[in-house]
């Protein structure tokens, strides 16, 4: 057993640098930067801070607090230096050579979470499409001026350099991927016609990462998701089947959570499957109320969502995690104050209740009243009506059944022929 536990890797010793102008902010980005290195399975080593007003082109923190972050490492040993910024090829070799190790921006960091937790087909092929388009307009930091061939007398000919070469296999790749992802968006498409076939509304849950979502869709949905603290447990989006009380029912989808300085290439690969928020009926935004950062993660959600073509669906706010807050009364305040909004502990059950009146409420928004008289060889029509909707009324008479019942749109168009009125 010890022999196993002998060969059993070390993780990483990551040596962090925060970047942030306020100081109000420090115990926010240290938190959440720190969270990224646990949900990377790495350890930190070491901190130290910037407050960078402007970046520097060379080194994005200045040469001075290079030369210090390089004797920070040197004491404690660390493996690799995560910078919480998006850096440059020119910053990040310069940085190298400078510390003497590795250097790894927030999105490089961001981006090897995701590829450690993509399950799906569709979602490893996304982050890998999101690393190689950060990685092209980097590839130059990995070659020096001495390891690039050059041209010159007698060197001169068809032949290209290691970096063009490199270049253009990963556009070859790029492309390819893009051609795979496309492939397997055609079939979410069809998936999503295929759920919008069914006359139930789509709700959607959407928040900052570790705010509780998955703990909310299994409360909702007894199911069995990874509900984790750590940053991003879950990407791979999952819908199920939610029953009413009175009869009625909606189709709950959970989806990746949204983050601070979240990569811009994580979000172009992953867009399709982010814009099935825009697509839903009705979008609950959970919030971990208990985190001090809460309104500022409020609006990084809020940002997302518009940029995702979601400004204009209904949102329901989830203030979550009531059961951490060292104030009771704030949950209430915050319930009395927001519209369309409720506050409950997903974990421990608390306002579930009420979080279901006010869905129901959205979904029953959705539902009007049909009248229609179908023929008897139209039986289908009338058991879609009692398995779908809501039937308020059914009579058996001569020329068909009688039906007055509560549907969405989708199956109001199909109805529309057999209305009658009256």
């Amino acid at each position: 057993m010890s022999e196993l536990k002998n060969n059993t890797p070390e993780p990483e010793r990551l040596f962090l640098v925060y970047i942030n102008s306020d100081e109000e902010d420090d115990t926010i980005v240290e938190q959440e930067l720190e969270g990224l290195v646990e949900a990377a399975g790495a350890v930190v080593a070491g901190s130290a801070r910037q407050r960078v007003g402007r970046p520097t082109g060379a080194f994005y923190i200045g040469s001075g607090k290079a030369e210090e972050i390089k004797g920070y490492v040197a004491m404690t040993t660390a493996d690799v230096v995560v910078v919480d910024a998006e850096l440059s090829s020119v910053q990040i070799r310069n940085l190298q050579d400078e510390v003497g190790k590795p250097v790894v921006d927030r999105t490089m960091l961001i981006l090897d979470i995701f590829a450690r937790r993509a399950r799906t087909r569709e979602g490893q092929l996304q982050v890998e499409l999101a690393q190689l388009s950060y990685m092209l307009p980097r590839l130059m930091s990995v070659y020096t001026k001495f390891e690039r061939q050059r041209g010159g007398i007698g060197m001169r000919g068809p032949g290209e350099t290691k970096l063009e070469s490199d270049r253009r296999m990963v556009n070859a790749k790029i492309s390819r991927l893009k051609h795979e992802i496309d492939e397997v968006q055609r079939h979410r498409h069809l998936q999503r016609a295929g759920r919008r076939d069914l006359p139930h509304p789509v709700v959607s849950i959407a928040g900052y990462t570790s705010a509780g979502k998955s703990t909310l869709m299994n409360r909702l949905c007894g199911t069995d998701l990874l509900a984790d603290a750590m940053p991003f447990a879950t990407l791979d989006p999952t819908t199920r089947k939610v029953e009413m009380p009175d009869g009625f029912a909606f189709l709950l989808t959970d989806t990746v959570g949204f983050i601070r300085k979240l990569p811009t290439q994580l979000v172009a690969a992953f867009r399709a499957t982010l814009e099935e928020v825009a697509q839903a009926d009705l979008i609950l935004h959970v919030v971990d109320v208990s985190h001090p950062a809460w309104e500022m993660q409020v609006d990084v959600v809020v940002d997302t969502l518009e940029s995702l073509g979601g400004a204009d669906v209904p949102v329901v706010t989830v203030f979550n995690k009531v059961d951490a807050l060292e104030d009771p009364t704030l949950a209430r305040q915050l319930v009395a104050e927001w519209p369309d909004s409720v506050a409950v502990s997903a974990k421990e059950g608390t306002g579930i209740d009420d979080l279901l009146a006010k869905v129901d409420k959205a979904v029953r928004d959705r539902y009007t009243l049909v009248r229609a008289l179908l023929p008897y060889d139209k039986n289908g029509l009338v058991e879609a009506c009692h398995k779908y909707g809501r039937v308020v009324k059914e009579e058996y008479r001569e020329d068909g059944v009688y039906l007055e019942a509560e549907v969405v749109a989708e199956w109001r168009a199909k109805l529309a022929a057999y209305a009658v009125t009256g």
